[in-house]
């Protein structure tokens, strides 16, 4: 389900935001072992985000650096994101249905998941704490573009914004679009400019030189 600017956003889940029993043992098992000294919760928190942001985007990051380059590949990915990234290698480890839909000049997409925290991981990795949080789910729906801004992002007036609300069956990703002056770049060197949060709709592809 997708929406404008200021359309009206209703979905339901099958499913809540509660921990789950499993999630609620962990924690506790986490309590347990930090304060018997076991664990270092800095050294959990390094790894955690290790996983955010480096090692899981890396497939999702290839997949976009192969549709930048390869056009068959692009329309396949459009078509049918699902069977395009398994064409990859990259299966998704729930019964979900993956949908690509593309950044333009005149179109920005996000990805939001109103209720919960549905997300693509096989392909960006774990979702961060931001994508969690009761105020991205509710602002990314209300007020888009307050929200980019709030990641350093501005778009012109004329660029639509279309939010799309994640499900425990349809998960999404952001064809952001590509930088200029990469003509002729080998698509390792395209998957260094994909960031996970370009792959979310939250950011942009970084520029040739550009840093994270």
């Amino acid at each position: 389900m997708a929406s404008g600017d200021d359309d009206d956003h209703e979905h339901h889940h099958q499913h809540g935001s509660e921990l789950s029993e499993t999630q609620l043992r962990v924690r506790a098992l986490e309590t347990v072992l930090t304060e018997k000294g076991y664990i270092e919760p800095a050294a959990m928190d390094a790894i955690v985000e290790a996983y955010e942001t480096k090692i899981g985007p890396r497939n999702g990051a290839a997949v976009i650096a192969k549709a930048w380059a390869d056009p068959a590949f692009k329309k396949a990915l459009l078509d049918n994101a699902t069977q395009a990234v398994a064409s990859m290698g990259y299966l998704s480890g729930v019964s979900d249905y993956l949908v690509a839909v593309e950044n333009t000049p005149k179109r920005h997409n996000m990805i939001v998941c109103t209720l919960c925290s549905c997300y693509p991981w096989e392909l960006l990795g774990l979702p961060p704490t931001w994508y969690k949080s009761a105020p991205y789910r509710s602002r990314t729906v209300k007020d888009p573009r307050s929200v980019l801004a709030d990641f350093g992002v501005t778009l012109p007036s004329d660029t639509e914004i279309r939010v799309w609300d994640s499900t425990a069956e349809t998960r999404f990703i952001v064809l952001p679009m590509r930088p200029a002056g990469t003509e002729g770049w080998s698509t390792e060197r395209l998957a260094d400019l994909v960031t996970r949060n370009s792959m979310i709709g939250t950011g942009l592809a970084l520029n040739p030189g550009e840093k994270p």
